[in-house]
């Protein structure tokens, strides 16, 4: 990533909701490693792991604090986003009471996606209580985009207009925040125009984007870095059923067998986070071939079909998602056919799917 935005820009690596599924002390580790300054979290609660952890990179708090935490904020040296006055007044008192030194945070400025995010006309006021505050320094500002993966969209224009705006007031009263930053991973790979001085990849760090939509520019003409997905999700093959024609199948009976049919259960459901909207829709990898999954996904089990993959035994491989003998299963693959997003699909793998790292 460092490569492909350049020695000026910095980069935030956003490991928050476990690091999309990953895994977030585990990837902040490598990353930190790799020379990781910044991570991206959304609060707290996910930054707490990783300094328990030995991480001492900076670590952004996207959406701010929950009034209490303050203190434990500046005990563990943390970057908190921040968007109203009463932020501001809390930070200060607990660095006064615990004679720290100003905590830096980052101001997040709403230029259209109606979230989080101070607004233009609370803007004099704040200005004036950053002003005012001798516990905090403004080291950040922040905005986010919309449809930054909508590479002709009025909308991101417009943002990064007011923001540039907002920038203008802000230094016209005197601050020079060296971080600014409004690109997440879409933005990063498509508008170089909007990189600033930082940039907040998640999905790109695990190997996925979305696809860009071609509406005047064309996203052939982008030039976007190869991104390789980092997880391969497997499991193995519990028990093997020989069932004839005409069998019903799972909960509801919802898939009946057209033929004699060697039937895999497979230990792995909807509380690992496999998506039940794959039933009777997706598919699996076994043994250099796709297996289709036949019948509801249940909790903690899911049907597929072998009866074309005959070698296929007891204990074998199974890949639900990931690359093997040349066939691959996407996130993008299971998000089209759950009618939802890749974020969703990696974000839903669930605690109890245990994670191995390797080179």
């Amino acid at each position: 990533m460092q490569s492909f935005v350049g020695p000026g820009v910095n980069i935030c690596a956003v490991v928050k909701a476990d690091a999309y599924g990953h895994g977030a002390v585990e990837c902040a580790r490598v990353l930190e490693h790799e020379g990781a300054q910044w991570f991206g979290v959304t609060g707290l609660d996910e930054a707490i792991p990783l300094r328990n952890a030995g991480i001492a990179s900076r670590i952004l708090l996207m959406t701010g604090f929950w009034r209490g935490e303050q203190e434990e904020i500046v005990r563990l040296g943390l970057t908190p986003t921040i968007w109203e006055r009463g932020q501001i007044e809390l930070l200060s008192a607990a660095v006064g009471r615990m004679g720290a030194p100003p905590l830096a945070v980052h101001l997040k400025i709403d230029t259209g996606m109606g979230r989080l995010g101070v607004l233009p006309s609370e803007f004099p006021a704040i200005i004036k209580t950053l002003q005012s505050s001798r516990g905090v320094f403004l080291e950040g500002v922040s905005t986010h985009l919309a449809s930054s993966e909508v590479l002709d969209s009025e909308s991101v224009e417009r943002q990064t207009a007011l923001f540039r705006d907002s920038l203008k007031s802000l230094r016209a009263q005197g601050f020079n925040p060296p971080l600014t930053h409004i690109a997440n991973t879409s933005a990063m790979l498509s508008r170089r125009e909007v990189w600033n001085t930082m940039v907040r990849p998640g999905l790109a760090l695990y190997g996925y984007s979305l696809p860009f939509e071609e509406s005047g520019r064309s996203a052939g003409t982008l030039d976007i870095p190869s991104l390789t997905p980092a997880l391969n999700w497997k499991t193995r093959i519990l028990s093997l059923r020989d069932l004839p024609a005409n069998r019903a199948l799972g909960y509801g009976g919802t898939y009946i067998t057209k033929a004699p049919s060697r039937i895999a259960v497979l230990p792995v459901g909807y509380a690992d986070g496999f998506n039940r909207k794959l039933s009777s829709r997706g598919r699996v990898i076994v043994r250099g071939g796709f297996a289709p999954i036949v019948g509801r996904i249940s909790m903690d089990l899911t049907l597929v079909d072998i009866t074309a993959i005959p070698s296929a035994g007891m204990g074998d491989e199974v890949v639900l998602l990931g690359a093997c003998d040349g066939l691959t299963i996407s996130a993008h693959e299971h998000a089209a056919l759950a009618d939802t997003i890749p974020y969703e699909i990696l974000c839903n793998v669930s605690k109890r799917v245990p994670r191995k790292y390797v080179e």
